[in-house]
């Protein structure tokens, strides 16, 4: 069974930030990738003339005051209404002529994302080395995490669902909105697929927003805020596992010295082993009562995105 676009609402959604050196070659590639689609650029409160470039290469701009990705991208599933959301970079990165074929995946095998996997061309140095590395290591976490994963995390090429869009509940503010929409999409199960797209060099006149440690940092920690929520009984029992044995190390030579003189003379040490076993029963016992609460929020989850519409396929 293939899918007509013609007969469906399609919305290519992308999120800028100075980028008035590229945004309308991006505009006019995706027009002619996806001549029926609706094109919309959202400004994150841009300095240059990214608004004004993507009106005039007949895009649709609306204006994002709270600054960061992430609160863009909730701006976009909150603002548009589509059956397919195409959400790529301004900056030129990305290949607008695979967009039909994410599309044609998402309506034909009735998904909820398809990604856009990013394959450098050749020739071109579209990676620098510590993004290509901390993407890896950071997909080879969630993937360690979740039990299974994608093989580019955070490529911002996507496509997604209606439902999917309707239901996120997104909280993150920056960068970390690709990895949230993984996690959320691997922690309910949701049929997903991916695509392996180009990824050219940026645009000339443009630069990237992306500082390898500190978004990486934050990519890290979200992955990990988000183990806790939805899987906090092991998220736990690691942490009391770990406490545990520094208390039982701790504790050794301690129970050695009481077997040999009945004494025991480092008093704070014991206090500590103490304290520390305490906090792994104390761990243990979080878990067990927030498994019952994250089991809630997942079938409330679950109720969300069955409540929308998945639009004609």
């Amino acid at each position: 069974m293939t899918t007509s676009f013609e007969q469906k609402k399609i919305a290519v959604v992308l999120p800028c930030y100075n980028e008035g050196n590229a945004i309308a070659d991006v505009v006019a590639s995706f027009k002619r990738a996806l001549p029926s689609a609706k094109i919309y650029v959202f400004d994150n409160n841009s300095t240059d003339n990214t608004a004004v470039e993507a009106q005039n290469a007949g895009a649709q701009v609306i204006t994002e005051r709270q600054q960061g990705k992430g609160n863009v991208v909730r701006r976009i599933f909150a603002e548009v209404d589509a059956d397919c959301y195409i959400m790529a970079d301004g900056d030129g990165t990305y290949e607008a002529a695979a967009a039909p074929q994410l599309a044609k995946a998402l309506f034909d095998q009735k998904l909820d994302m398809v990604v856009g996997c990013r394959k450098s061309v050749e020739g071109e140095m579209t990676y620098r080395a510590g993004h290509a590395f901390g993407n890896k290591l950071l997909t080879g976490i969630a993937q360690t995490v979740f039990g299974r994963g994608f093989t580019d995390m955070l490529t911002g090429y996507r496509a997604f669902s209606r439902r999917f869009a309707k239901s996120f509940p997104i909280l993150s503010s920056g960068f970390e909105i690709e990895t949230e929409i993984t996690i959320h999409c691997l922690s309910l199960n949701l049929p997903a697929s991916e695509i392996q797209t180009k990824y050219y060099e940026r645009a000339e006149g443009t630069e990237s927003k992306l500082n390898t440690y500190r978004d990486g940092w934050r990519i890290l920690m979200t992955i990990l805020r988000l183990f806790r929520d939805a899987k906090p009984l092991i998220f736990f029992s690691l942490t009391a596992l770990i406490l545990a044995i520094l208390s039982i190390g701790l504790a050794v030579p301690l129970i050695s010295e009481f077997l040999n003189t009945g004494l025991v003379t480092r008093l704070p040490t014991a206090v500590l082993c103490t304290g520390l076993m305490l906090s792994a029963l104390m761990s243990i016992t979080c878990g067990i009562i927030l498994d019952s609460i994250a089991r809630q929020r997942l079938e409330n989850k679950k109720i969300a995105y069955l409540q929308h519409s998945q639009g004609e396929f």
